[in-house]
């Protein structure tokens, strides 16, 4: 963390003249520096979002309850749903894995090279495969087994650790198992997952084998905020990779892979910068 900390302000409301004023004076009073600002209005919606950093002029830090006790006014007078907080302070994480170690090992190995601002708090999964890589980086490992008579208790389990950890955001990275109509309430809007796409026709098991059998030309994929319908919660960062004829099952497998860690590192390193906002089914990312 910086000597002094500096500190992020996001924000969603509906649209009206005077927003960017009213914030900007409020940062003033509070013997603020905007360091950065990005905003964008939904026209078809109506709807107003901003991110802002602020440094304190002063050089000394905020207390950052009172500068929250502070906005609320500013926030209830607008209608505003909005998250103050300290821009160097690590997104405590919750990596929930089961067999396949790619996206848990660059998730960790970025954590400890400092290219993402989480603190990965414990590795949660249903199997013991990935243990001794959690171990590597020193990271607490939770084996929780899911049957169909234990899920509801593995959920529970899960949920427990999130309070527990004072977990910001918890990952499913490659974490073969549903969440619970409940589990995504509970977790809504701080839960990421990953998963192929532009495999459309391909659900099911083996879907890059499957790939291979129809001769596909782009493989991709996507990770989005865990929401009740599978796979279809708003979408917070793609892309693709292009192969060919040449590349049998196991290349593809290599290439998703690929296209998938990239994906979910960028996606949790956005989230992690508060660089993220809910607009209904959709998201806006500020890059």
């Amino acid at each position: 963390m910086s000597e002094v900390p500096t500190y992020v302000l996001t924000l969603t409301c509906p649209d009206r003249p005077g927003l960017v004023h009213a914030i900007s004076s409020w940062v003033v009073e509070q013997g603020g520096n905007i360091l950065d600002a990005q905003q964008f209005t939904d026209a078809d919606g109506g709807r107003f979002f901003l991110r802002v950093h602020v440094e304190p002029t002063s050089g000394e830090a905020y207390d950052t309850e009172r500068l929250r006790a502070a906005f609320a006014p500013v926030a209830e007078q607008h209608a505003m749903t909005w998250s103050l907080v300290v821009a160097e302070a690590p997104c405590r994480t919750l990596v929930l894995v089961s067999k396949e170690g790619h996206c848990l090992n660059d998730l960790l190995f970025r954590q400890s090279i400092g290219a993402l601002n989480i603190e990965i708090a414990a590795v949660v999964s249903n199997h013991t495969v990935l243990e001794r890589m959690a171990a590597s980086y020193d990271v607490p490992f939770h084996h929780v087994p899911v049957t169909k008579e234990t899920k509801a208790d593995a959920e529970a389990e899960m949920l427990r650790l999130v309070d527990e950890l004072d977990v910001d955001l918890v990952v499913l990275a490659r974490y073969m198992q549903i969440l619970s109509d409940d589990a995504c309430r509970a977790l809504e809007g701080r839960a990421i997952n990953i998963h192929h796409s532009f495999l459309p026709s391909f659900k099911g098991a083996r879907p890059y084998h499957q790939a291979h059998d129809r001769g596909v030309k782009l493989i991709g994929a996507t990770a989005h905020y865990v929401t009740a319908d599978l796979d279809e919660g708003p979408i917070i960062e793609q892309d693709v990779t292009r192969v060919g004829h040449q590349m049998g099952p196991s290349a593809l497998v290599q290439a998703g892979r690929d296209v998938e860690t990239r994906v979910l590192s960028r996606a949790v390193g956005l989230h992690a910068e508060q660089r993220v906002l809910l607009n209904g089914a959709r998201t806006v990312v500020f890059p």
